[in-house]
């Protein structure tokens, strides 16, 4: 008995030896491990532990400006105060909800705009984190079965819940928020809006002096909060009510809040554009984006592995936008403004459905816009009042049948295709086809035998049409015949001569959006319209066109593609001067006419004589004549496809001219449509007045000039 209780007892006692053995092995193995960790891969863990992610983020720079042809400034920035917020990825959403109290109790977010861009979503999502037990009570255990039983992934699930909660908030919960909670929402709105690690507004409007200091004091208390100087677009000409003058031909930007455009969004990022970046947005700005935006600052944010923001530094310094310098004189374009806000307000009481009228001024032998202007009567939907707003961008992007202004290329038309010759008689009377209309002139008995130049001076229909029953194959008229002209060839060999001069292509000038017309691509119905066609009255063609078609005839026979802008400039930061020329844009030659100088000199000499000749169409109403004008009138008839209801047979009226004829520096064209009457003459009296607008202000700056200069030698003598 006592043997084997002895036997128990040392059997035991191996087995406690083994137990403690084995665990002196494996506290040896874990101190091993430890020391390994410590001694051998410590440092190696710690640079882990300690590794930053180099994250590099771009801040926007002051947009370039933009000048006159003069140096006066068009558009330029107010630099204005503002207070962002850079959110790191770490954050929650608590944590940017107590940042937004606190910002909250230092700024006013709490404008009409402001919480009208709370939307219902917003109000939905903050009523769930600032109310978690009342969010929770909103779901049943049955609906949490329910989704249960789809077997869906963890993140669909969740989706289902929070989506469900949010449907289940009262419209009476929703609207229980204070003044003071909704402003600390249109706060955090903007926060979580905004992208990481990208400075995002905050309050970039109207913020007052004691806002931004008391902010700036307190920034250690409001993480990721900072205090900088943005700046704000704005354009310096404007008139009486509160129109920007050449406004919809400069453009629009986005702002902060609708930052890059979602058409775009791809390009823009691909150039390194942030989300909330202001871009032009349409014309001019939208045009030249990439030289206004300018070279943005490049901060290279460093931040640990859970996303916390360490430290930042500067890579690039900013640089703003270019300049760019127009080829539009501020003030000229002020004057056509007016002329044409005069003279259209003037025909309203009597023409109800003129509510616009267009000017293009060009220099013909570089190509420079020297004034666009349109205006157009609007009514308001809101006020029912009717309001005269800017439509400059009609003159690339309306167009219209313009009439016997396009006879000039008519003419030339029978020159090149070698149906006429100079001083070629054909004889006016009315013409009598088979089936059709009689088709005559305005003089309704006719003109009798005449010449291309009496033609264009008296402004001839039939002359006209008869050129081009010639191009089309039927070399004569007779009487009470079918027309028998092949319309295909005549009407595509007329656009061809016609293109030469720009009408019916696009002009090429640098703006978005332009419109080449209508027509183009038509086959008449019938022969008769191929007529119609030669005096202007089937294809449609804009104001810009016109402009360019009529320039191409005074500078002798080059299309020059037009252009608003003039020069880039560098960013000059000393002062408001222009700084060093970046990029000059010079005259572009589009093609040069296939017609001999001879032939546009006769056109010359009749567009001469329809101003300055005591027959011509443009005689009696072209008053400045000492500023040497030559031209072509145009009415055309037309269907009514404006705003108002109906659609009756209205007169489009329109003018094409240039100056001095003999040595051409300004040519414009105007374009009056849907007149009741072709007997009132608005469209000559807006070519006057604007003719002598051009000339009177370069006298008065000749004058200046002189005055300035005799200033500066008497100043020289006296010294």
């Amino acid at each position: 008995m006592k043997e084997r209780k002895k036997k128990k007892g040392n059997y035991l006692s191996l087995r406690i030896n083994i137990m403690f053995f084995v665990i002196f092995l494996l506290f040896s193995v874990l101190i091993f491990r430890l020391g390994m960790v410590q001694i051998v891969f410590g440092e190696d863990y710690k640079r882990e532990i300690e590794r930053t992610v180099e994250v590099p983020v771009t801040t926007p720079v002051p947009r370039g400006k933009i000048y006159d042809a003069n140096g006066k400034l068009i558009v330029g920035n107010n630099p204005q105060k503002a207070i962002t917020y850079t959110r790191s990825h770490a954050v929650t959403q608590k944590e940017m909800i107590e940042t937004a109290k606190l910002l909250a109790k230092l700024i006013k977010k709490d404008s009409e705009e402001d919480l009208k861009a709370i939307t219902q979503r917003d109000r939905q999502d903050f009523w769930i984190i600032e109310n978690p037990e009342l969010a929770l009570k909103k779901i049943k255990e049955e609906d949490k079965d329910r989704l249960t039983a789809q077997e869906l992934s963890k993140a669909e699930y969740d989706k289902q819940i929070y989506d469900m909660t949010r449907e289940r908030i009262t419209e009476e919960e929703l609207n229980s928020f204070s003044k003071e909670e909704l402003e600390v929402l249109a706060i955090f709105r903007e926060m979580s809006s905004s992208i990481a690690l990208t400075p995002h507004p905050i309050k970039n409007k109207n913020v007052e002096e004691k806002e931004f200091a008391i902010v700036s004091e307190n920034l250690h208390v409001l993480p990721g909060v900072d205090t900088t100087v943005d700046w704000d677009r704005f354009n310096a000409f404007k008139d009486e009510d509160g129109n920007v003058t050449l406004g919809s031909v400069l453009g629009k930007i986005t702002t902060s809040k609708e930052g890059l455009p979602s058409d775009m969004l791809e390009y823009y990022e691909a150039r390194g554009y942030s989300r909330n970046d202001r871009v032009g947005k349409s014309y001019l700005e939208m045009q030249y984006e990439d030289v206004l935006q300018g070279q943005k600052q490049i901060i290279k944010n460093h931040t640990d592995k859970t996303g916390n923001l360490i430290k930042t530094e500067i890579v690039r310094d900013g640089k703003a936008g270019k300049d760019l310098v127009l080829t539009t004189d501020i003030e000229f374009q002020q004057e056509v403004e007016k002329i044409i806000q005069k003279r259209l307000g003037n025909m309203r009481a009597s023409q109800y459905y003129m509510d616009r009228a267009f000017v293009s001024v060009m220099n013909p032998k570089t190509g420079e816009i020297l004034a666009m202007a349109g205006k157009q009567y609007v009514k308001d939907k809101e006020t029912n009042k009717t309001e005269i707003n800017d439509y400059a961008l009609g003159n690339m992007n309306t167009s219209y049948s313009m009439g016997s202004t396009v006879k000039g290329a008519t003419v030339l038309a029978g020159y090149q295709t070698g149906v006429i010759q100079q001083n070629t008689y054909l004889y006016d009377s009315p013409l009598h086809f088979k089936g059709t209309q009689v088709k005559r002139s305005w003089n309704t008995s006719g003109f009798g035998s005449i010449n291309e130049l009496y033609a264009l001076r008296r402004s001839s229909n039939v002359y006209m049409f008869l050129i081009a029953m010639k191009i089309g194959g039927q070399p004569q008229y007779v009487a009470k015949a079918p027309l028998s002209i092949n319309k295909i060839e005549g009407i595509n060999e007329l656009r061809r001569n016609f293109n030469q001069f720009g009408l019916g292509v696009k002009t090429g000038i640098d703006l978005p959006g332009e419109h080449a017309g209508y027509g183009g691509d038509q086959i008449p119905p019938e022969p008769g319209k191929v007529l119609d066609f030669a005096i202007g009255q089937y294809d449609t063609y804009t104001p810009l066109q016109l402009v360019q078609y009529i320039s191409t005839i005074a500078n002798g026979g080059y299309r020059i593609q037009p252009h608003i802008v003039k020069e880039i400039r560098e960013p000059n930061y000393e002062n408001d001067e222009l700084g060093p020329v970046y990029q000059e844009i010079k005259p572009t030659v589009l093609n040069k006419v296939d017609m001999k100088d001879q032939w546009i000199n006769n056109v010359k000499e009749g567009f001469r004589q329809v101003v300055n000749h005591n027959q011509g169409t443009a005689y009696s109403s072209i008053k400045n004549k000492q500023y040497k004008i030559a031209g072509k009138t145009g009415t055309a008839q037309a269907l009514y496809d404006g705003p108002l209801g109906g659609h009756p047979m209205l007169w489009n009226l329109t003018f094409a001219g240039y100056a001095p004829y003999d040595d051409p520096e300004i040519a414009l064209s105007v374009v009056v449509p849907w007149a009741s009457t072709d007997k009132t003459h608005i469209n000559l009296d807006i070519a006057d007045e604007v003719f002598k607008a051009y000339f009177d202000l370069k006298e008065k700056r000749a004058k200046g000039d002189a005055a300035k200069e005799n200033e500066e030698i008497s100043g020289d003598g006296t010294e």
